[in-house]
């Protein structure tokens, strides 16, 4: 990127944004046409890779940093201009001193990389009803854990076909169970969201399940006894949120067997209060096939196909009306589509965003709806003016006093 790309935050000037677009990182040159020329480059990519970033890109639009600011450029100066479906490099020629105007630049629906420590300090600001808190947690300890660490060529075993948790995962489940109880996480928990497959299900409900049965009170278990060699007591579904099973939130389909899930017909009987149905509009999340329809033996499901399987998930969580969302699921199927976000934090924000996820890790993260995806009115606003009456701002006074003047 040119040289005058970046907007530097000194003398007069100082509160002024140095920006460098996250879709060049990297470009130093001094040239605005080598800068495009390699924008060109990095577009011509392969077929396949483009079309899956473009879907990824256009899902995760509308959860990425926007940014519209009034940035006075110097008199000969180069930016970069997102407003139309290709970036294109832009030169303004000299303007006086005494007709300068500042101009605003578009910069919205982009991921942009705030170069300076200045820039990427700055707080963001947004509207309570237009986020979600959600609780993402990586399954326990599973068996194909354990056999993957001895020897990678395990993970193509169909002795780890489903793979259940081991009795060290069940100690990882108790100890984050007893961490949301004691922090209160498990009170402000409204749904949990699951992937269909043994290991997630166990850890869901060993983590946000139900206390034991009281008064009588017959409902059915989130778990029954002993599911996949747990050796575990039912697990109740007394006093939780509701358990939803969704399939866009598995691991990286194919290959593995581990994860290959089983059929609906046999989850059912062992997970009675899981609700595997998902009725919903939307066919790419309900679970319509009893058996597993998405894992193929010979083919492995591309890391930018898991991304965009991921923002799919994000976008289609905007249709729930809950705020407060635990979702267990797999490590790669988070780090792949958490890669996403983060490209306009500090860098060790970044990392805290991207990196793996542990056994039975919880990171809270709050996601923004800035598109308007999500319906749900305000509940804590209030719209003043109750009852009503003159309220006109001092500053506006002063703005219609000025603008009056003018127009004489």
């Amino acid at each position: 990127m040119p040289s005058g790309c970046r907007i530097s935050a000194s003398g007069p000037n100082r509160w002024f944004l140095k920006l460098v677009l996250h879709v060049f990182p990297g470009a130093e040159s001094s040239r605005s046409e080598r800068a495009c020329e390699r924008a060109s480059v990095r577009a011509s990519q392969s077929q396949t890779d483009a079309a899956a970033t473009k879907e990824s890109l256009t899902l995760i639009n509308n959860m990425t940093i926007s940014i519209v600011c009034n940035i006075q450029l110097p008199s000969s100066s180069y930016y970069y201009s997102s407003t139309s479906s290709s970036s294109r490099c832009i030169s303004t020629a000299p303007v006086p001193l005494s007709k300068r105007k500042p101009i605003q630049l578009p910069l919205y629906r982009t991921s942009a990389y705030l170069s300076d420590m200045d820039a990427t300090s700055t707080p963001g600001l947004y509207p309570l009803h237009r986020c979600k808190t959600l609780h993402l947690v990586r399954h326990a300890q599973g068996i194909h854990n354990v056999a993957g660490e001895k020897d990678y060529a395990a993970y193509l075993s169909e002795d780890l076909f489903d793979a259940h948790l081991t009795p060290l995962g069940w100690q990882q489940v108790d100890n984050l169970r007893n961490h949301v109880q004691e922090t209160g996480i498990s009170k402000k928990i409204e749904l949990v969201i699951v992937s269909p497959l043994l290991r997630t299900m166990q850890t869901a409900v060993g983590v946000f399940g139900g206390e034991g049965y009281k008064d009588g009170i017959v409902v059915p278990p989130l778990m029954v006894e002993n599911v996949g060699e747990s050796h575990r007591p039912e697990i109740s579904s007394l006093n939780c949120p509701p358990f939803l099973a969704v399939e866009l939130c598995r691991e990286h389909l194919g290959v593995h067997p581990c994860d290959r899930r089983k059929s609906i017909t046999e989850y059912r009987p062992v997970f009675p209060a899981i609700d595997f149905s998902l009725a919903s509009s939307f066919c790419d999340q309900a679970i319509e096939s009893n058996e597993d329809s998405l894992w193929e033996a010979n083919i492995r499901e591309k890391n930018e196909e898991v991304a965009v399987r991921g923002m799919k998930f994000l976008n289609w969580l905007w249709t729930r009306k809950e705020k407060e969302i635990a979702i267990v699921t797999h490590s790669s199927f988070l780090y792949h589509t958490l890669s996403a976000f983060g490209s306009d934090c500090h860098p060790s924000v970044k990392s805290e965003i991207c990196k793996h996820f542990a056994n039975c890790e919880l990171r809270s993260v709050v996601i923004v709806d800035r598109s308007m995806m999500g319906s749900d009115p305000a509940t804590t606003n209030y719209p003043g003016k109750i009852p009503s009456g003159p309220d006109l701002p001092s500053d506006v006074a002063d703005e219609k006093l000025s603008e009056a003047g003018e127009g004489k």
